[in-house]
């Protein structure tokens, strides 16, 4: 699967879309839809735009029943286990003529007495041509010269549902789809016909080579929309993963932070038309669920404006007529497994949550692409609260590089657990590491009898918190500007950090450094750096 990226202002979608006969002058909210009507604002697109995020995914046996209950795959099985003992088939391994209307019947495309519609007939030669592609169905020649077609060894495990066998399947038969589909998408309108001197060269001086690109291209804008796809899943809020086309579109072409011009409305629309087929194509295996674009807005007459223009925003309906997609369950299995074999990060949601607490909050420390909370989530489901609570404080303690980013996460957990860990918070108010963080959280919980800790704890637990902050936000400058000023500095400074530069703490200098830096108060700032200066010559 090729790496997603940002298109280039003005880059086009291709010469071979068709003409941009939608609305493409209209403001993007007002065309697509606003985004928060799908639980998607700006900041969540921008984010969804440069992370492979982890994802949730129900248990194989689930996924597997979901691809057995998709139609074509299923009309896959149904004919394979139809071949047995063996049917004759043509040279090619197709249906003979007079057996695709009985396939037809059997997969309940047609009625079963009277004519069968020619298109029942060609479904069920698309479902035999899959079962082929996936060898539930094996071709061979019998002594006597006939064509013939057995069922396959997969056939029997699939049909009882095992797990591994469907989910491979499966996933075959959708890089199949991938594949057709980019290939339906390529092929020219109209082939051009080779000159004369191309002819008599042997060559097709357009053809190949115009196929080829074309094919690429196209590959490339369904693989990054399907990147996309899977971003913003993982982000959305639960009901709201369905994104309108015009929304995917607008992901892949406008330049990150800037506003769609008109020129870009075009490429928006070029890309809505490029892709409308092939995800419609994907549909069928259950990737994803797709309202394509309606066909009505291609039959506006030249000059006349579209129905949905007009002064107010599109309400749900109208929006939905430019298409709508949502990416099922199976489909992020499916595109996981595409961005695994391409050497993507692509973790599930629990993946660190499965050890004890230290493997716990080490993972999440030490990995770039987690959601933490969701990982302390899993950890302490199920788990009895006060021994959840004293195991994470265990494991929070420590001076090394990532301790302060334990404690923080620690406390997050103790949050998600709530009163029930109050017991063994308790056990630690006397900790030096942790009994700054202890006090805090139980007066956040309502304690009215927490003992003010002493000047040294809460010193260490000044720099500890910030230190967190830092390993957490280190390059969210406005953030640490904010925590910065909210610093419990007396009326004096230099006295304030003539006590903060001695605090035995591994980032005391780091801490002090970043306030020098970033504090609005100029004096107050000089003073940090003079605590920053002694606070490095002590080490």
């Amino acid at each position: 699967m090729a790496g997603r990226r940002r298109k280039n202002a003005g880059a086009s979608a291709g010469e071979s879309a068709a003409e941009a006969v939608l609305p493409a002058d209209m403001e993007l909210q007002d065309l697509y839809g606003a985004f928060a009507a799908h639980g998607l604002d700006d900041e969540d697109l921008d984010d969804a735009a440069v992370l492979v995020p982890p994802v949730k995914l129900p248990a194989d046996q689930e996924l597997a029943e979901q691809a057995k209950a998709v139609p074509m795959f299923g009309y896959a099985l149904a004919l394979a286990r139809w071949a047995a003992p063996h049917r004759v088939v043509d040279e090619f391994g197709d249906l003979v003529e007079e057996d695709q209307a009985s396939a037809a019947r059997l997969l309940g495309l047609a009625p079963a007495e009277g004519e069968v519609p020619e298109e029942a007939e060609v479904e069920a030669l698309r479902a035999w041509s899959l079962a082929c592609d996936l060898d539930l169905v094996e071709l061979g020649t019998t002594a006597a010269g006939e064509h013939v077609a057995v069922p396959g060894p997969d056939l029997e495990p699939a049909e009882q549902g095992d797990p591994e066998t469907v989910l491979e399947l499966w996933l075959t038969a959708a890089g199949i789809v991938r594949e057709l589909a980019v290939e339906a998408d390529s092929m020219p309108e109209e082939p051009t016909e080779p000159s004369e001197e191309a002819e008599a060269a042997g060559e097709d001086e357009d053809g190949l080579s115009e196929v080829e690109e074309a094919r690429e291209a196209a590959a490339e804008l369904l693989d990054e929309a399907l990147q996309v796809l899977y971003e913003t899943t993982a982000f959305a809020e639960p009901g709201n993963e369905t994104v309108p086309l015009g929304v995917l579109a607008a992901l892949l072409v406008v330049p990150e932070g800037e506003e769609p011009s008109e020129e870009l409305l075009g490429d928006i629309t070029d890309v809505m038309v490029a892709l409308d087929p092939m995800l419609g194509d994907l549909a069928e295996l259950g990737l994803l669920d797709y309202r394509p674009i309606d066909p009505e807005l291609f039959d506006e007459e030249e000059g006349e404006e579209p129905a949905v223009v007009g002064e107010a925003p599109l309400d749900e309906e109208e929006s939905a007529r430019f298409g709508l997609v949502r990416l099922t369950p199976l489909g992020q299995y499916g595109i996981r497994q595409w961005l695994l074999e391409d050497g993507y990060d692509a973790p599930l949601v629990g993946e660190l949550a499965q050890g004890n607490a230290a493997e716990l909050l080490r993972g999440v420390c030490e990995s770039a692409n987690v959601l933490p909370e969701e990982e302390l989530r899993v950890w302490i489901a199920g788990r009895e609260p006060a021994a959840a609570a004293r195991e994470l404080l265990a494991a929070a303690r420590g001076d090394d590089g990532y301790g302060p980013l334990r404690r923080m996460l620690c406390v997050s957990a103790l949050n998600l657990l709530g009163p029930g860990a109050e017991p063994a918070v308790r056990e630690v108010l006397d900790d030096p590491e942790l009994g700054g963080a202890a006090r805090a959280w139980l007066s956040a919980q309502g304690a009215a009898d927490v003992p003010v800790p002493d000047r040294a704890m809460a010193l260490w637990t000044v720099i500890d918190t910030f230190a967190a902050q830092l390993l957490d936000n280190g390059g969210d400058a406005e953030l640490l500007r904010e925590l910065i000023t909210d610093l419990p500095v007396n009326g004096d400074p230099a006295e304030w950090f003539g006590e903060l530069w001695r605090v035995d703490h591994p980032y005391t200098a780091d801490v002090l450094e970043a306030i020098g830096e970033l504090h609005p108060d100029r004096a107050l700032a000089k003073e940090a750096r003079k605590a920053a200066f002694k606070a490095r010559s002590r080490g």
